[in-house]
């Protein structure tokens, strides 16, 4: 960077020298003018304004004076004689930005990369692709002579570049403690891993060029690993995607892997902000809609001829001892699961899943417009596609398994049970997976059991009816909540509530299912009362402070309290559930690092070899990310099948086996009042590097 932050200034100081013996005009802004209409009016580049006026980079305000090279046309034919001069010698293009172009269809049209295009026009970087601007285009292949681009190669091309792939658990501590560097150092280097640090990432330890760079790859910084034979750069091509409600630059980020400034770059639009409903331009590869619908005949095909999978392989599934008590207890020990020898009886597992085909069929809506609208259909798609990839694994393993998919057409009230039912559909099944709505899934386990078919109930939350052979795969609310409770308690913590009066459901529930648990005193006015809070802290023990509130003022007034408090006592701040205002601009994240944000969650972000293959063979296949509910369709999928081969029946697994998948644990207890419920829950928070963590 200080290369870069050197030529800028030489740059910056020789054109104000230049246009300091030239006269210039004053020129008054109105209102909705930007940079770029200005330049196109003065026959100026958006530069030249810049050099003149560097504030203006940060936008310009209604009456702001800025200062104009008054050449006029004479400079502007000057200028341009200039460049086509410097066009001739080095196959420069001059290309004036047309109504409705994008960086996409200028790059496609003159065939360059999207950094070639940028560092020949530093001003877009900034301001994006705007009507009238007038662009330098490259040679191809190489840098133009006499840019920024080129005379930054050429000051720094001597320079050794160093990098670093980010491996699985990998801290941002370790890295830079192995380079002899700070993390401050590194962040500022890597500013994109600032809040979280992505497996497989290419860090920049030292130099400046491009991380794509492939030239530069070699150079790596692992001197026992093996070099990568150079290959050429793909181009890079884009969608339109549409922000949701309350996205932000951090989670479109995350989505897309791109950094703020580059979000705004392709988007100037969002130099005032994220809004819902916005039309962006983003790389494709990392989002798009859902799933394609399977068409009617081939979910019938489905139905009328199950996937048949075969023969014997181990599994590479792993699996942990069952944990019988309900407390928290120290990991069991994980061995690798494989399919037991000699089993090779048959087995069959139904899915039942809501496509509702017959009202797809009637409706006149568009496919296309459906599946954009219809949330519940995206979660099926979703489900569907996870689904079908566990049943791929399961036949390359070659596992003696029949699986059948029948559309339950189910709504909240009904579904197509009964009658798959009546036309024996699922009385042979050794397990069921679905319906979805949780009633829907209860009215399947009573009718088949009588069979003893075990029904696997996949994303429902609800508290389920005592049915003995009915199986929740999602932890209930309650579940999650004691889980964190449990955890605390087994570390001897001293647990201290600070709960909003609004909230007066998780106050009940502390109550009736927390003994022991001290509630801070709140004032008349419902704020904070910081000495009580402090008072109830004790010195020696872990103390546990579990805040439930949406008031900022509260948040605020806890999290300072207690990083006072860290100085005389330990502590940490524990959320039951998800808190969108420790999302906003107002609450610092590196305080809640500070207190080591600690949450339970029903899935996790597992960086382990086989998760990780799951997600990169998904993208292959499907050409975006896996949803949270692909994840649980494939996890539930193989989880069912992987238990049917052990020689023993679903029942027995469940009773015996907890087992772990891509994102989810699948701990299942029988319940006092019958029926099977999952308890795995994972307890995460943020350690001291910004990463998230497994407490144990």
């Amino acid at each position: 960077m200080k290369y870069y932050s050197t030529l800028l200034f030489l740059v910056f100081f020789v054109t104000c020298s230049a246009f300091s013996q030239e006269k210039v005009v004053k020129y008054t802004v109105t209102g909705g003018e930007t940079i770029n209409q200005i330049a196109v009016k003065f026959k100026v580049t958006p530069y030249d304004i810049y050099a003149l006026n560097p504030d203006a980079r940060n936008g310009v305000k209604p009456n702001t004076v800025l200062l104009i090279p008054s050449a006029g046309a004479k400079t502007a034919a000057k200028s341009e004689a200039a460049v086509a001069k410097t066009s001739t010698s080095s196959k420069e293009i001059i290309h004036e930005v047309q109504p409705k172009e994008t960086f996409y269809s200028i790059e496609h049209k003159y065939g360059i990369s999207d950094e070639a295009l940028k560092a020949a026009n530093p001003f877009l970087e900034k301001d994006g692709v705007q009507i009238g601007q007038k662009l330098v285009i490259p040679a191809k292949g190489a840098a133009p002579k006499g840019t920024v681009a080129s005379k930054l190669a050429k000051s720094t091309a001597q320079e050794k570049y160093v990098f670093h792939d980010v491996q699985p658990k990998e801290t941002k501590f370790g890295i830079a403690k192995q380079y002899n560097m700070t993390v401050a150092e590194l962040e500022k280097r890597n500013p994109e891993i600032v809040e979280n640090l992505p497996v497989g990432y290419r860090l920049t330890i030292k130099g400046t060029a491009p991380k794509t760079d492939a030239a530069s790859v070699a150079n790596t910084a692992k001197p026992a690993e093996t070099k990568k034979t150079d290959s050429p750069k793909k181009a890079t091509t884009y969608m339109d995607y549409q922000v949701k409600p309350k996205e932000t630059f951090y989670s479109l980020g995350r989505t897309f892997h791109l950094t703020q400034d580059e979000l705004v770059a392709l988007n100037p639009s969002l130099s005032e902000g994220v809004k819902e409903g916005m039309v962006l331009k983003v790389p494709t590869g990392y989002l798009a809609p859902a799933p394609i619908i399977p068409q009617a005949q081939s979910v019938e095909k489905a139905a009328e001829k199950p996937a048949i999978i075969t023969a014997d392989a181990p599994s590479g599934i792993k699996i942990v001892d069952k944990v019988k008590s309900e407390t928290v207890s120290a990991d069991p020990e994980v061995v690798e699961l494989t399919k037991k020898r000699g089993q090779n009886e048959r087995q069959k597992v139904v899915l039942l899943l809501p496509f509702n085909l017959s009202k797809l069929q009637s409706d006149t809506t568009s496919l296309a417009t459906k599946i954009k609208n219809d949330k519940f259909l995206n979660m099926t798609l979703d489900f569907y596609s996870g689904a079908m990839m566990a049943i791929d694994s399961a036949k390359t393993l070659k596992l003696p398994i029949d699986v059948s998919i029948y559309d339950s057409g189910e709504t909240k009230t009904s579904s197509n049970v009964s009658n798959l039912i009546a036309q024996n559909k699922l009385q042979n099944a050794n397990a069921v997976i679905g319906p979805f709505y949780q009633n829907n899934a209860e009215s399947t386990a009573n009718s088949l059991r009588i069979y003893n078919v075990p029904v696997i109930s996949p994303l429902s939350k609800d508290a389920a009816n005592p049915i003995d052979n009915l199986y929740q795969a999602i932890p209930s609310n309650d579940v999650v909540r004691n889980s964190v409770f449990d955890y605390m308690r087994a570390k001897n913590g001293n647990i201290v509530a600070v709960v909003d009066k609004k909230k007066e459901s998780v106050i009940n529930y502390i109550k009736q299912n927390q003994k022991g648990v001290v509630f801070a005193t709140l004032t008349e006015t419902g704020s904070l009362d910081v000495a009580n809070l402090k008072g109830l802290l004790l010195p020696g023990r872990m103390n546990y402070v579990v805040m439930e509130t949406g008031n900022t003022a509260m948040v605020k007034a806890t999290i300072k309290a207690l990083l006072d408090s860290q100085k005389t006592c330990q502590v940490q701040l524990v959320i039951l559930e998800p808190n969108s205002t420790l999302d906003t601009d107002e609450i610092t994240f590196d305080n809640l690092v500070k207190l080591n944000l600690m949450y339970p969650s029903v899935t996790r972000e597992s960086s382990e070899a086989g998760a990780m293959i799951f997600k990169k063979e998904y993208r292959l296949k499907n050409k975006v990310n896996p949803s949270i509910y692909a994840t649980k369709g494939f996890d539930v999928t193989f989880d069912t099948m992987m238990r049917l081969v052990q020689g023993k029946t679903y029942q027995e697994t469940a009773d015996l086996m907890t087992t772990e998948q891509v994102d989810n644990k699948f701990q299942y207890y029988r319940k006092e009042d019958g029926g099977h419920a999952n308890k795995g829950v994972y307890i995460l928070y943020y350690d001291s590097d910004l990463t998230l963590k497994a407490a144990n």
